[in-house]
């Protein structure tokens, strides 16, 4: 993908010091010819951390903030052209027990964010949003959802100055704190402990991740959910390949956890279209977006969903087989944990 359209251009990201904001900001300054990056994030240890990964980039600079402070925002916002969201609060167990924490942050930060994108001219906003946002059965799950929701109706108040879209994706592979990541640091396990055996979710690399943001921020008009084509996987396949040798003991299902996660609803399909690569899901509020004209491009070059269409993690078309997720932790071993 040429990355042209970020010439010259500011990007702001939000939990910039995340595991994807990392990535995605060491990417951006290697392959991208942009004017700045701003790193956004609550931990001064790892923007340190960055900081000395990066080297002395006149591009970078490092803000300390938080995005439930609406007044840091303002500041940190000015002048900035591109802003990626990727700030959350994402562990389902813990936010179970602090819903109040969840909200504060996945929501009202997500509100935060899209006002002070539109009061600071902001060009572009991308919500990045999660597999467990589609039919939510946990906390999590429903505050990226209304973040979602938050980010296409903003749109209304942006008008034409600052457009808002988001992107939907499950499991990454190269994710700090990782079931792959907790694994591979303790080797010679002898048992693991699996939730269910049936159970099965989407993956995703970074550099994946990396390459759906930046196809929306390419194609983005304004209230569309960008979804990537990914595989499946089985957990106990996965395990299989990175613990061969240990027992598995199956625990149960825990409070707000899916057997199987979604991408794309059975409700959502019937106003989303098909591209090669992606699924995008449109707003359904015609009066308010003018779908047919805003859209002209990636519908014309799309195509309707079945009738009852649904992408999930059991029934989808693509699977990695254990000799493909191996060669695919391989690389991973090599490229982000063993360095």
């Amino acid at each position: 993908m040429k990355l042209d359209f970020l010439k010259n251009k500011t990007i702001l990201i939000t939990g910039g010091t995340g595991s994807f904001g990392r990535n995605f900001a060491k990417f951006l300054l290697n392959n991208a010819p942009i004017k700045k990056l701003i790193i956004l994030s609550r931990d001064e240890f790892k923007q340190m951390q960055l900081g000395e990964e990066v080297g002395r980039d006149p591009r970078v600079r490092f803000f300390l903030g938080d995005v439930r402070d609406k007044e840091r925002l303002m500041r940190a916002f000015h002048n900035v052209n591109i802003v990626v969201h990727a700030a959350a609060l994402k562990q389902v167990p813990t936010l179970e027990y602090n819903p109040f924490e969840a909200i504060k942050t996945n929501i009202l930060g997500s509100e935060n964010i899209c006002e002070v994108a539109v009061d600071c001219g902001v060009e572009k906003a991308i919500l990045i949003s999660t597999d467990k946002a589609a039919e939510p059965s946990n906390l999590y799950g429903a505050t990226k959802l209304c973040a979602e929701k938050l980010f296409v109706s903003s749109n209304v108040y942006g008008g034409n100055q600052t457009k808002f879209s988001v992107v939907r994706y499950g499991n990454v592979m190269g994710s700090r704190g990782s079931i792959i990541e907790k694994v591979l640091k303790m080797p010679g396990l002898k048992t693991v402990t699996i939730t269910h055996e049936e159970m099965t979710r989407f993956w995703i690399n970074l550099e994946q991740s990396f390459e759906l943001v930046l196809f929306g921020l390419q194609n983005m008009e304004g209230g569309e959910v960008f979804i990537p084509k990914v595989p499946s996987m089985k957990i106990t396949d996965m395990f299989d390949v990175l613990v061969p040798n240990a027992e598995k003991q199956i625990i149960g299902v825990r409070p707000g956890e899916k057997i199987h996660e979604t991408l794309l609803t059975r409700e959502e399909s019937r106003h989303a279209v098909e591209l090669e690569k992606h699924y995008v899901i449109l707003p359904e509020d015609n009066e308010l977006f003018d779908i047919n004209r805003r859209f002209k491009k990636i519908i014309k070059a799309g195509k309707k969903l079945p009738k009852g269409f649904t992408f999930s993690s059991n029934t989808n078309g693509s699977w990695f087989t254990k000799d493909q997720f191996k060669k695919v932790v391989d690389r991973f071993q090599k490229t982000f944990f063993m360095k």
